[in-house]
């Protein structure tokens, strides 16, 4: 028996140095960095366009990678959430389309300024808000990134403006943020970001007409999912061709589910901002695996079919996984490891967003001003009695 047992354990220990052998050959092994090919965009108004081959590092991919995950990680939460009538109220879900938040943030500074609709978890996150914030304001929290009073639409932190519900509305505020950045000559752009839905709204192009006279840096950015609130483009648009619809103002149209075509993308159109010759439109071919909004189921329009098939054959985050397993910059062992470190983080935010306390009655109407002094809130008892403190 004892015979026995060392042999065992002898074998054990054999196969457990063999196996931190090869793990520490491996990871001594991986490439640092590789080329690789990605799609040429469409132009309206430029002769040449961003580059079509492409460099991405072994820390880059791995980067991207793991916010490309945290980012469906938490939706998928939210879902969950949503459901257990924890999170109520709007909620917009972005899974889908993690490529086109990262691809971007990969391509500006977070000294630039950037705006969006209402499908702003992702941006929120990328922006630099916790996890644990995000999900604290969707549960209606006091540790929300807005102390719990500005729900899924409603997220704000340094550079990013939100999060607004108003459909269109985010987008001359954004050309707002763009002129005071050329007032200030401070080589910073804004990134607006608009649907599909969106784009046929009034005021989008006569912010067009304003940023093209006074040569503001703005990225106008239509993420095109292909369907409004339960409606196709083909339905809603006499031209789905997004990226012309500046007509005076050059365009790109970009594989929005490759988050390097992104990232090119966007490097183009930030120097193009940033040499003064002014706006510059993207339109970002994406995918929304969630409905609308948590009230749409989202296939009354579309079949589960169109959705798994988009899901096998375009997912951004399995695309990075194959460039990254195929090219020897990662082992499946490290991307599982990034795997679990996620779900940890997306769960324990979610107990803390669960645990949490609301925000109390008094703080109500707290923050309407920016440093002013209390002041009464006019209005019906108990209202009335109640403080605005910044």
């Amino acid at each position: 028996m004892l015979v026995k047992i060392c042999n065992v354990l002898r074998a054990s220990a054999q196969r457990n140095g063999a196996a931190a052998f090869m793990s520490a050959r491996t990871y001594a092994d991986f490439t640092t960095q590789a080329t690789f090919e990605i799609k040429k965009c469409d132009l309206h108004n430029f002769e040449e366009g961003p580059a079509t081959q492409v460099v991405m590092t072994r820390d880059e991919g791995l980067e991207y990678y793991r916010t490309m995950q945290t980012i469906r990680r938490m939706e998928l939460k939210a879902d969950q959430l949503y459901k257990q009538k924890i999170i109520r109220g709007f909620c917009h879900l972005y899974d889908g389309q993690e490529a086109c938040a990262v691809g971007i943030e990969a391509a500006i500074n977070m000294s630039d300024h950037l705006i969006t609709a209402y499908r702003a978890h992702a941006y929120t996150y990328t922006r630099g808000g916790a996890v644990r914030e995000i999900m604290a304001e969707l549960t209606g929290r006091k540790g929300g990134i807005a102390k719990g009073k500005g729900g899924s639409m409603h997220m704000y932190c340094k550079n990013f403006y939100g999060g607004n519900g108003i459909v269109g509305a985010q987008v001359p505020l954004g050309a707002g943020v763009a002129l005071a950045c050329k007032y200030m000559g401070n080589n910073e752009l804004c990134v607006c970001l608009y649907g599909d839905g969106a784009a046929n709204q009034g005021q989008i192009f006569e912010t067009y007409n304003m940023a093209a006279l006074w040569k503001l840096p703005a990225i106008f950015i239509c993420e095109n999912n292909r369907y409004g609130m339960g409606t196709s483009v083909e339905r809603a648009a006499a031209s789905t061709d997004y990226y012309k619809r500046g007509d005076f103002i050059p365009g790109l149209r970009v594989d929005g589910m490759d988050v390097l075509s992104v990232r090119e993308a966007t490097k183009f159109a930030a120097d193009h901002c940033r040499s003064d010759k002014g706006p510059i439109l993207m339109e970002l071919m994406t995918y929304r695996y969630h409905g609308h909004s948590m009230s749409d189921p989202g296939v009354s329009y579309r079949t589960r079919e169109e959705i798994q098939e988009v899901r096998g054959k375009s997912d951004p985050i399995s695309l990075l996984k194959d460039r990254l397993l195929s090219n020897n910059m990662a082992s499946v062992e490290e991307l599982k490891e990034i795997d679990v470190e996620v779900r940890k983080e997306i769960e324990d935010a979610a107990q803390f967003a669960t645990n949490d306390p609301e925000p109390q009655l008094e703080e109500l109407c707290s923050h309407i001003f920016h440093n002013n002094p209390p002041l009464e809130v006019r209005g019906v008892n108990p209202w009335s009695k109640l403080k605005s403190v910044s």
